[in-house]
């Protein structure tokens, strides 16, 4: 067999992913992007559930981007997944298209944005966990030091600029499976954006998950639009462009770049971006407790992604068998 055959070129896409698809740097720029993305998408929901029926903007939001990424798929030639693949991108569709969505919608229905952050601050280290068991990616002692003490500044940071969080109650439980479900969606959906490239595999989740979106948004609104302010469309609208689609674009690449642990704690940033936005658009005064604790937050997230990951065979953070051509993450 010669050097340049077909079958050692498969080999070693698959087993040096970062070499093929850019360098660690790149991977948590990326991941940055998707994050600033992402981190409007508490306080559009909240300012959305104020005048839609949150079952509603969890689905059609699924739906509108499902559109999108029907025209993306065509335009762009993308090649249909295999009957494996399809199979393997459901658990992405169940977690970030469908399952927390709609859970987080339900539970902002009846709590504060800032209380919600406090729960979703569990979504990087819970990411990481997943990451773990469906990858080769050791993260050494100082990567879990850093997550836990991201987790615990998260959570002091969301405190000291929203106050202390309410009793635990339903919509907790709304936000702990949100946590868990996007939990499995990301990690899942880094390992797929390896093979099917970062907006296909965002395109392909939201295609498949449409029927069940579609027969949901159609039962909740009984075929009529809702009615609502201008705002509250307009924040509808960006939770279906922009969180529910373009967001995954970057967030999806920077995760397949990798390491997918590293790169998932790049999120611990995101309440103390969602308060920045605060005071910028909103007109909110900072506080010197939001100072440090952001201050805090950044600095356990940079400590988190210096740590070295421990990886698998031939440096693959990725295991398992590979079905179909393993195309270049784009």
């Amino acid at each position: 067999m010669s050097h340049h055959s077909s079958a050692i070129a498969h080999d070693s896409r698959v087993l040096s992913p970062r070499s093929h698809l850019g360098s660690p740097s790149a991977g948590l720029a990326w991941g940055l992007v998707g994050v600033v993305a992402f981190s409007f998408t508490v306080p559009f929901t909240r300012i959305a559930v104020a005048g839609l029926d949150p079952l509603f903007i969890g689905c059609a939001r699924a739906v509108v981007a499902a559109c999108l990424a029907a025209v993306a798929l065509v335009v762009g030639g993308a090649s249909r997944p295999t009957t494996r693949q399809w199979l393997r991108l459901a658990p992405v569709s169940a977690g970030v298209v469908a399952g927390f969505p709609i859970l987080t919608s339900l539970a902002l229905r009846d709590t504060a944005a800032g209380h919600s952050a406090v729960v979703i601050g569990l979504l990087p280290a819970a990411t990481a966990v997943v990451a773990v068991s469906r990858t080769h990616e050791r993260p050494g002692r100082r990567f879990w030091v850093g997550a836990a003490l991201g987790v615990i500044a998260t959570i002091a940071f969301t405190v000291a600029g929203h106050g202390v969080p309410t009793t635990p109650g339903i919509a907790d439980l709304y936000l702990l499976a949100a946590v868990v479900l996007a939990a499995v969606g990301y990690a899942q959906g880094g390992v797929m954006a390896r093979e099917l490239g970062s907006w296909q595999t965002i395109c392909w989740a939201l295609i498949l998950a449409s029927p069940a979106m579609l027969v949901t948004t159609l039962v909740v609104t009984d075929g009529h639009l809702p009615h609502a302010t201008a705002g509250q469309w307009a924040a509808f609208g960006y939770l279906a462009a922009i969180s529910m689609f373009l967001g995954f674009f970057a967030w999806y690449r920077g995760l397949a770049i990798g390491p997918m642990t590293t790169v998932s704690q790049v999120q611990l940033i995101q309440p103390v971006l969602t308060v920045v936005w605060a005071i910028l658009l909103l007109g909110e005064r900072p506080t010197p407790e939001l100072v440090v604790g952001g201050a805090a937050v950044i600095g356990c997230a940079a400590f988190t992604v210096r740590s070295r990951v421990a990886t698998g065979p031939g440096g693959a953070p990725v295991s398992g068998a590979r079905t179909g051509p393993v195309s270049q993450v784009s």
